[in-house]
Formats: structure tokens, C-alpha cells, sequence
């Protein structure tokens, strides 16, 4: 089991503390098991917000923890406690995986975790973190960034967003996108490389796009071109790329290839279908245009994809990967791709 660390001391945002702690803390075994073990990390009693917290432990077990999570600093201009940003850098130290959500960054920063990589928080930040810490590669465009065992996201909703790229990270598409209907969030919000959002959060059914989006899951065995979404949406193409672009922050065709790549995951993860059904499924038609795209998109193809997530859940296979590893069985190392 997986232990993930909440690091809490007064001054944190409740709300992504709270997010944190439903994503990892609540009992989805039945999702799958074993799930996580959440322990509640701080130098006493805190308050987030109008809340007080009774920390499980002190902030020395942060480094006994496979995952440490950062929730938001509420005042990003004062500087987090010493004690705070001792144990973070102690943590990481000890092998663990660190995750900063929202302002969580600037302890990440203080503790020199993001020297020389690349880094965001919420966007109303990232020029005083960028100042304040020049070594660090601030980009202010995106809903997070993985740097492997350090991990930042941006702000307030873009904390669910990296919390269930974790989940995804160490239990693969399929438990996440569980997880994420059980939020009743999108498993992932696109943009650019699958990830890359410049208007992260479009209000439910507020937008022009808001029917399409359901008609195409459902027809995603469908050759769907640019001009049938058009047509669905009752606007010109030349529309339709502006709204997609205003919405998802991508175009529709890159959309959609990326819909059909996370429907393909799902089906290798949880069926013994063959690349040629699972090409018809997912509207690639082929075997050899789905192994090109995937490819490109994740990193592997999909036999060696298959193989590391089955590798999880199947007994008798050896070792499972560290949390954020994702090693196939013939030591491939490839990286994820947001739902």
C-alpha cells in the first residue's frame, strides 16, 4: 500500500487540502486495492481557513512517506515555515515523490526541490514566483508539470487535475477515470500535449460546446471528421476551431485523437480485445494507424502498454513500480497520457 503524506501547517488553503484528501484519503478499494494510506502531516494543531486540523503525525514522518502533498500557501509573499520546508526537502531526500497543488509551490521552491526545473502555480503567482525564485522555470500556461519525483500544479481546480494524474501514474486510465466520475469531474482536461489549458475550468452546459462533447464519446468508433462536429454543433468549421480553442484550449481534431488514444488505454487495461478490434473501437480504423498514434502520444506501443498495466493487477509478476514509475516488462519507461 502506498502511503501519501498531506504536509499541513497553519496557513494552508483548505480547499485543496480537502481535494487532496477525498482523492487519496477516501476508501476506494473496491476501486482498487490496495488503495492508498493517507496520513495527515503537521507540527501540531493548524488552521486552514475557518477550519482546525488535528495532524495525524509530525512533520519527521513526511520522510517515511512514498508521496508528499503540498496543498496552497494562503499568502504566497510570506515566507512557509522553516520547519516546513526542512521536512519537504528531507522528504524528497528520502526518496519520496512530491507534489506541491496551487501556492504549495512556493514551499517547494524554498526548499529547493524546483531549482532548475521547469514549474507552475496559479497563474495570479507565477510572476512572484518566478521572482522570487529565478532558478525555477516558471510557466504560467499550464495545469501542471511532471517532473518525475516533483511535481507542481496550477491553481485552485488544477490541484484535481494533478491529484488524478497521480492516481493515473500509479493505477493506470481506467481506475482514474473511476475516480473522477465518482467526483463527477472530467478524468482529464486537455490542451496542446494532452494537457496544456489556457481556460481550465469552462462552467458546465455554459459553453457552445457542451452537447458536442457527449455525442462524440459516444461515437467514438465513428470516423468523425471536423465537419461532422460542425454540423452536430450547427456552426461553421471556422467556428468550431475558435470555440474548441476557447473551451479545451486545443483544436478538434487533436481533441479527439486524444479521446480515442485514452479509449484505447481503457480497453487495453480492462479487456483481452486485439489491436485490430480495439483500432474499430477507438476509429482508427487500423491496427497499424492505432500503434502509430499511440506511440507518439504515450511513448510505447500498445502490447508494451498493456503489459505494464496487467502487470499491476495480476499476482505472481513481481514487484509492482514505485509510485510515478511506469516500467514495462522489458524496462521500457514511458510517460502517461492525461484522459
Amino acid at each position: 500500500m502506498s502511503t501519501v503524506a498531506l504536509a499541513v501547517t497553519d496557513g494552508m488553503l483548505h480547499f485543496e487540502l480537502a481535494l487532496a484528501y477525498e482523492v487519496f484519503g477516501a476508501d476506494l478499494s473496491h476501486v482498487a486495492d490496495p488503495w492508498y494510506s493517507l496520513v495527515v502531516c503537521g507540527p501540531g494543531a493548524v488552521r486552514a481557513g475557518r477550519f482546525r486540523l488535528e495532524p495525524d503525525h509530525g512533520l519527521d514522518r513526511l520522510s517515511h512517506a512514498d508521496t508528499v502533498i503540498v496543498p496552497g500557501w494562503a499568502d504566497a509573499e510570506v515566507d512557509p515555515p522553516a520547519e516546513l520546508v526542512d521536512a519537504v526537502r528531507a522528504a524528497h531526500e528520502a526518496g519520496a515523490r512530491v507534489a506541491s497543488l496551487c501556492t504549495g509551490a512556493f514551499v517547494l521552491a524554498a526548499a529547493g526541490l524546483l531549482d532548475g526545473r521547469r514549474a507552475t502555480t496559479h497563474w495570479a503567482h507565477t510572476e512572484e514566483l518566478a521572482a522570487r525564485y529565478p532558478r525555477v522555470e516558471v510557466d504560467p500556461d499550464v495545469l501542471y508539470v511532471d517532473n518525475g519525483s516533483v511535481l507542481t500544479s496550477a491553481g485552485k481546480a488544477a490541484a484535481m487535475d494533478l491529484c488524478l494524474h497521480l492516481v493515473r501514474l500509479d493505477h493506470g486510465s481506467s481506475v482514474a477515470n473511476t475516480v473522477a466520475r465518482r467526483l463527477v469531474v472530467p478524468p482529464h482536461r486537455d490542451g496542446g500535449q494532452a494537457q496544456f489549458v489556457t481556460t481550465p475550468v469552462p462552467a458546465p452546459g455554459n459553453h457552445p460546446l457542451a452537447e458536442l462533447f457527449p455525442w462524440v464519446m459516444e461515437r467514438l468508433d465513428h470516423p468523425l471528421t471536423v465537419d461532422d462536429l460542425a454540423r452536430r454543433a450547427r456552426m461553421s468549421s471556422r467556428n468550431l476551431s475558435r470555440h474548441f480553442r476557447s473551451v479545451t484550449g486545443t483544436t478538434p481534431l487533436q481533441w479527439l485523437l486524444v479521446q480515442r488514444i485514452r479509449r484505447a488505454q481503457e480497453l487495453l487495461e480492462t479487456t483481452d480485445d486485439g489491436i485490430d478490434v480495439i483500432a474499430a473501437a477507438t476509429g482508427m480504423g487500423t491496427a497499424t494507424t492505432l500503434r502509430r498514434h499511440f506511440n507518439r502520444t504515450v511513448g510505447v506501443p500498445p502490447d508494451t502498454y498493456r503489459r505494464t498495466f496487467r502487470a499491476r493487477t495480476r499476482p505472481g509478476l513481481g514487484a509492482p513500480p514505485r509510485p510515478g514509475e511506469l516500467v514495462g516488462d522489458r524496462g521500457d519507461v514511458f510517460r502517461p497520457v492525461p484522459a
